[in-house]
């Protein structure tokens, strides 16, 4: 059995999670017993391209750091004016599945530093759209030829705390591809395997103070990366899709 996401359902049994996969009889209690290997559920069936570009023809929802706290919004800046912006996720074909491309910001940067992202950022006065500007802003910030995307398609815009309406940019990358990164905008370039990141068992809820105000987030934990905000809540939306299918 490969990971891949999951159709889960779930109960308790003498007070432990049980997860039933469409395998019948088949039960999985990783989670209870197995904490290391928590993405390493059982699951219904790969994920591969076509089901990719399949859960991104359904019909989806904006999706906004105030999923989580609606009242912050409504206080704070409800009726602020949002910038345009793209973001590239990008994914790659590796032997032991797909892979998402990710940055890890300088620590240096006025804004988001140290903070994981997408290759991405403001849609330009020049960019004929936002595929375009994110397919820039990957050539800028790790090197990546136009050339080397194949650009899926388009997923839930999403509107950040800090004032940007973001288009993430679903694209396959050739798997030759080796990132350059500017020093400037990125400090490292990893990949985290898809399954891990589309299966809801790894994804959590936290909460933080910003602003004076206690507000919650998404957030993965990969290895030694912390995978958070608005990054997390895109792959989120992702997820959303391929468990809709």
């Amino acid at each position: 059995l490969r990971p891949c996401y999951p159709m889960v359902l779930s109960k308790e049994v003498d007070g432990r999670p049980v997860f039933i996969t469409t395998m019948a009889g088949i039960k999985s209690l990783y989670l209870d017993f197995y904490p290391p290997h928590r993405h390493l559920l059982l699951m219904r069936q790969p994920i591969t391209r076509e089901s990719i570009i399949r859960a991104i023809r359904l019909p989806g929802n904006r999706r906004s750091d105030y999923d989580l706290n609606p009242g912050v919004k409504r206080e704070i800046n409800g009726s602020r004016p949002l910038r345009a912006a793209a973001v590239l996720c990008p994914i790659v074909e590796r032997p032991h599945g797909l892979s998402v491309i990710l940055t890890q910001r300088p620590d240096t940067m006025r804004e988001h530093a140290g903070q994981v992202a997408f290759p991405g950022g403001k849609i330009d006065e020049g960019d004929v759209d936002a595929e375009a500007a994110a397919l820039r802003e990957a050539n800028e910030e790790i090197g990546l030829p136009h050339h080397h995307a194949e650009v899926l398609g388009e997923i839930d815009h999403y509107e950040t705390g800090t004032g940007f309406r973001v288009a993430p940019i679903v694209a396959m990358i050739h798997p030759t591809f080796q990132p350059v990164p500017d020093p400037r905008e990125v400090a490292a370039v990893f990949e985290t395997p898809l399954d891990y990141l589309m299966n809801p068992a790894n994804l959590e809820t936290r909460t933080g103070h910003w602003g004076g105000r206690e507000r919650q987030y998404y957030a993965y934990d990969w290895e030694d990366r912390y995978i958070w905000g608005a990054t997390a809540g895109m792959l989120k939306s992702l997820a959303d899709r391929l468990a809709a299918l």
